[in-house]
């Protein structure tokens, strides 16, 4: 599938994320995930601006809407059992997703719940539009696995921004950061977590450039209960920013930490 120069655009400059911005837990993730293949990326593309692009407006989607466009593409025993990523995610027999259950465990620990059934709470709640997280998304394209950059092969001599990482990142950052920051000054939720940011310097710059009152602490790392991170409260909003991703690295208990716990610990500040 080709990837359309009016879907990208429109993409880059209007989709960030998934849920509602009036929601009371907002989790900021570095990029979008996904885009092994031009194909899965050219559909949500273009799912993305069919159903949008009537408004030019920073806009949180409906990720079930979008995953049901998604065709499912893996080899292996898992390739015949689902037909799109809605199925694969959301369906009678989804799979887990590694982050979401560590941010839906975040969620309960804030809230001080106990944890509910992961994968139910993943097919019935996680970043709808009525429920109380979002999952938004600093940069826009999505990313691969092994974070090759696909980008540069894309023949549009009007996106020449894509021709390497560095230069997207340089060129998208500010607006996208300055949105979501006067996002954050309009509905004012109670916690937004940026994680498995590698910019830390440059978001807490940001962040006092609108928020002159924003004053960061940084709370060091307590091995498997709680990731190193810088934290401040402004006009009623807790800011946590964290290099670290909510999964395991290569599947290794030990590089994990507690988000339960966490969210507990900002519940107490």
């Amino acid at each position: 599938m080709l990837i359309g120069e009016k879907q990208l655009h429109y993409w880059i400059d209007n989709f960030y994320g998934y849920g509602s911005w009036k929601a009371k837990i907002w989790f900021v993730a570095y990029e979008e995930d996904g885009g092994d293949t031009p194909e899965e990326v050219g559909e949500k593309f273009n799912d993305f601006y069919d159903k949008h692009s009537s408004t030019e407006q920073p806009t949180l989607c409906d990720l079930r809407e979008l995953y049901r466009q998604v065709s499912f593409r893996v080899d292996g025993p898992r390739a015949k059992l689902f037909s799109n990523l809605y199925e694969y995610r959301f369906g009678e027999h989804a799979k887990p997703h590694g982050i979401w259950k560590n941010l839906i465990a975040f969620v309960h620990g804030y809230r001080d719940e106990n944890l509910p059934d992961m994968i139910r709470y993943q097919q019935d709640s996680f970043a709808m539009s009525s429920s109380q997280e979002a999952w938004i998304k600093l940069y826009p394209l999505p990313s691969t696995h092994n974070h090759a950059w696909y980008y540069s092969w894309l023949d549009m001599p009007q996106f020449d921004f894509l021709k390497s990482r560095a230069r997207y990142e340089n060129h998208v950052y500010h607006k996208r950061m300055s949105t979501i920051l006067q996002k954050i000054d309009t509905h004012k939720p109670e916690v937004v977590l940026m994680y498995g940011m590698d910019n830390i310097n440059a978001l807490k710059a940001s962040v006092q450039s609108s928020f002159s009152e924003a004053k960061f602490n940084t709370v060091k790392a307590v091995k498997q209960q709680i990731p190193q991170h810088h934290h401040t409260t402004f006009r009623g909003t807790t800011l946590l920013i964290t290099t670290q991703t909510p999964a395991l690295h290569h599947n290794r208990i030990e590089t994990g930490f507690d988000w339960y716990e966490l969210g507990k610990n900002v519940r107490g500040k």
